[in-house]
């Protein structure tokens, strides 16, 4: 499941790069978000990534998806206390395309 992707390879090795997110740990300076991703944790890392890549809309270049987008070892409970100032309603503000990515389990 996703959490067991965030908790035993995203905490660690994002931990180790200084705690950032990994979209940040991996563009420092960040990217334009055209694509919202929503997903339920409970799918699997290769179920995800199969349904991601099978209806990424044609023209998108990046995509905000929770796991990867928010700092997965901070308490991020301040970015998110005002819905509509969030990570996730700001991400959602500027994307030109959004994705709900289904699962076998629980969609």
């Amino acid at each position: 499941t996703m959490y067991t992707i965030n908790t035993q390879f995203i905490k660690p090795i994002t931990a180790a790069a200084g705690n950032a997110s990994w979209a940040l740990m991996k563009n420092p300076d960040g990217l334009e978000c055209d694509l919202f991703i929503t997903h339920a944790w409970e799918e699997g890392i290769y179920e995800f990534v199969d349904k991601v890549l099978n209806s990424w809309p044609r023209g998108a270049t990046a995509a905000y998806v929770c796991f990867l987008s928010n700092p997965q070892n901070l308490d991020i409970s301040s970015l998110i206390s005002s819905p509509s100032d969030s990570p996730f309603a700001k991400a959602l503000g500027s994307a030109k395309y959004m994705m709900v990515a289904p699962n076998s389990k629980n969609s």
